[in-house]
């Protein structure tokens, strides 16, 4: 069907507004998180830390492959398009359907959710365990509420146009990139533990030998399944750097700024996370005891709910630490999903405008932006935010995603033989090697997670699956 676009994008977002989103969409609250569930799984500092180079060297590699994708078709909606003109439009349809109902939607409602979770922080009042409602298995809590209430909040910020929306996310990228280095530095200088630091680096790659219950034994393809597993945490903590090339219309000279935005920030992203690891294990030794009293006999595996970097500056702001630490992911929390809701719009007003979507989704407002699409997310987001836990979505989403990134690596590609001679002021660095590296990896990661994660990652599988008939119902509606 062709395109029947109503209303113009405008092209406000220059280099730093670009990497802004990049960087700002993937610094949540995970960061802040999932490093004492990677710990419990591979159980030792250095397996800690090589989870977050590999998931930092992986995230570059495919950034790099998308910056010549984007050099190549920097239009409206991205990822969908290039999978649209690599394979074909069902192929497009399923990435656009999964990234609606699984994807990003799964991705705003669980920053949304960790935003609420720090949020009780500060105010006890928002709880879970403060339920207004339940059914089945249904709850409403103070904690939904407040996770709800910033989702409609940010839909309502940028249906007033894209230059409102990266005003929002400059300044909560800037802050929450200068407080993590000044994290970074405090945790590397200030918060150092001397004992801590002493048994992370005895016991540096051993698994056994330490109080780790089951991962005692662990040795061989064992040792490979939980590092693999745990990757799980540390993707979904560096995922939706590609959102970007969603807005790609609404870049200033695209060609150039597009594949620099999406190379600077995942780079200034991945360093930032694995020298946060590095200050925790400079605060915090590794193992420790779940009833331990303080911070230091928890350990990082064990950190009060999950929450390492407030363990780690205990030492440093005593009481005050959890009060600060909420403050700062509450920060990164509501930045991540400004740029994530921003740009996600954009894949559904793409795929109306191809017919494949509702077809008023495909109009732009009075301030160019895809008011309707940025509605009809942010309902869908909120029920999700009611449908399972932080984690639950973790897991959900994951998967999906690595399906597709594969899918869209493999464009580069069938895109060097279908338009040798297309217009590409940049060209994949390391190509052809570094993007197979990266479809063979994590090829493998997505392996394993089917058979040792299968209650969240076939769920999300068999979503992709139920898209073909609702495609081909879809085209048969429009005619």
């Amino acid at each position: 069907m062709k395109k029947q676009l109503q209303g113009t994008f405008q092209k406000r977002l220059k280099l730093f507004d670009a990497t802004a989103i990049v960087a700002g969409s993937m610094i949540g609250s995970g960061i802040y998180i999932v490093s004492s569930d990677i710990a419990r799984n591979v159980g030792a500092p250095g397996w800690l830390l090589l989870v977050w180079l590999v998931t930092g060297i992986l995230t570059v590699i495919a950034a790099l492959s998308y910056g010549e994708l984007s050099s190549l078709m920097p239009h409206a909606g991205g990822q969908y398009v290039f999978l649209k003109e690599a394979y074909n439009p069902l192929i497009g349809f399923l990435y656009g359907w999964s990234a609606f109902l699984v994807i990003q939607g799964g991705t705003i409602a669980a920053v949304a959710m960790g935003f609420a979770k720090f949020t009780g922080v500060l105010f006890p009042v928002v709880s879970e365990s403060n339920v207004w409602f339940s059914w089945h298995n249904l709850r409403f809590s103070t904690v939904h509420l407040v996770a709800i209430g910033s989702i409609l909040l940010l839909t309502i910020i940028n249906t007033r146009g894209i230059f409102v929306g990266k005003i929002i996310q400059n300044v909560f990228t800037s802050t929450k990139v200068i407080i993590l280095f000044l994290f970074i530095i405090t945790g590397l200088f200030l918060a150092r533990n001397a004992e801590a630091i002493e048994l992370n680096l005895q016991h540096f790659w051993s698994v056994s030998g330490k109080e780790t219950g089951q991962l005692e034994d662990l040795a061989g393809f064992g040792m490979v399944i939980a590092f693999t597993t745990a990757m799980v945490g540390s993707l979904f903590s560096s995922d939706a750097w590609n959102n970007i090339t969603f807005a790609s219309d609404e870049v200033v000279h695209p060609r150039r700024n597009l594949p620099l935005s999406l190379i600077y920030g995942t780079i200034i992203v991945s360093l930032i996370y694995f020298l946060v690891n590095v200050a925790y294990l400079q605060a915090l030794p590794l193992w420790g005891d779940a009833g331990g009293v303080t911070a230091a006999a928890r350990g990082i595996q064990h950190a009060t709910e999950d929450r390492i970097a407030t363990a780690a500056m205990e030492g440093i702001l005593g009481g005050n630490a959890a009060i600060i630490m909420a403050i700062l992911v509450m920060i990164s929390t509501f930045g991540c999903n400004n740029g994530i809701i921003l740009a996600s719009a954009r894949v559904y007003y793409a795929m109306a405008a191809d017919g494949l979507f509702f077809r008023k989704v495909g109009i732009l407002n009075s301030k160019g932006v895809p008011a309707r699409a940025l509605v009809i997310q942010s309902i869908w987001t909120s029920l999700l935010c009611l449908s399972g836990t932080y984690s639950n979505l973790l897991d959900y989403v994951i998967f999906t995603v690595l399906l597709f990134y594969i899918l869209t690596i493999l464009s580069v590609f069938i895109f060097r033989k279908k338009y040798p001679e297309g217009d590409r002021s940049y060209r994949a660095v390391g190509y052809p090697l570094l993007p197979a590296l990266y479809i063979v990896s994590v090829a493998f990661i997505m392996m394993i997670l089917l058979i040792y994660k299968p209650i969240y990652t076939w769920p999300g599988l068999i979503i992709v699956l139920l898209g073909i008939p609702v495609y081909f119902i879809w085209r048969k509606w429009n005619q």
